[in-house]
């Protein structure tokens, strides 16, 4: 069931991990299914450097398990990701991520303010990254901390706890996921480079993706 799906749930998971967003056996990776509205999930408790496609659980939108081949326990956060998933129909695809530097901002519960323009990716207002707030792992508290920032936004941090980024795909989700790192990354630093002063975030409207008027498209 869902074979191809549920092979893009661990390629995105493995490349999560490549690429240090999350380490050991932190964060959580979702995706949803257009047709039938099943959501793939990673599985509690799996390294995912070995992780195979039959190890995805497939859930339906109510937490219940469709199918699991291996035996495996949908992540301890399928609440998240199926909130996630009821609040906003075009999602499609949910990163849960444990990078290093939203970590501290997340720790903080301080929001990742919008520095560089690189932040109209994540599509949050005014370029800022919200923090939800602080709710215990695996909680309907935790699921339902997510639903005010995605009114807004896709991406966020979890107080005390990481990052959660929406998508269209996952690669959409993971992108935003990369840029959430980095742009936490430049706060980090623009903040010990000013000793710990604040630092001005562009204006609200520096974030609003445009396309060149003057550039025509035409057939070769």
């Amino acid at each position: 069931m869902l074979e191809s799906l549920k092979t893009v749930v661990v390629q995105c998971a493995q490349e999560a991990e490549a690429q240090g967003l999350c380490r050991w056996r932190s964060g959580n990776f979702s995706a949803r299914d257009e047709s039938t509205g099943l959501i793939c999930v990673t599985p509690s408790g799996v390294d995912r450097r070995t992780m195979k496609p039959d190890d995805v659980v497939v859930m339906d939108r109510d937490a219940q398990v469709v199918e699991s081949i291996n035996g495996r326990k949908p992540s301890s956060e399928a609440l998240m990701h199926l909130a996630a998933y009821e609040e906003r129909e075009d999602i499609y695809a949910v990163a849960h991520t444990h990078s290093p530097f939203a970590l501290v901002f997340a720790a903080l519960e301080r929001p990742v303010p919008g520095l560089v323009l690189e932040a109209a990716h994540i599509r949050c207002a005014g370029g800022t990254i919200p923090v939800a707030p602080f709710a215990p792992q695996g909680t309907a508290a935790l699921a339902d901390s997510v639903r005010a920032p995605l009114r807004t936004g896709d991406a966020m941090l979890l107080a005390r706890h990481g990052a959660l980024t929406v998508g269209s795909s996952l690669d959409d989700a993971l992108l935003k996921a990369a840029y959430v790192e980095e742009l936490a990354e430049v706060a980090y630093r623009a903040y010990a480079l000013a000793g710990g002063a604040e630092v001005s975030a562009l204006p609200p409207e520096a974030f609003t993706l445009r396309y060149p008027e003057k550039i025509k498209m035409t057939k070769e």
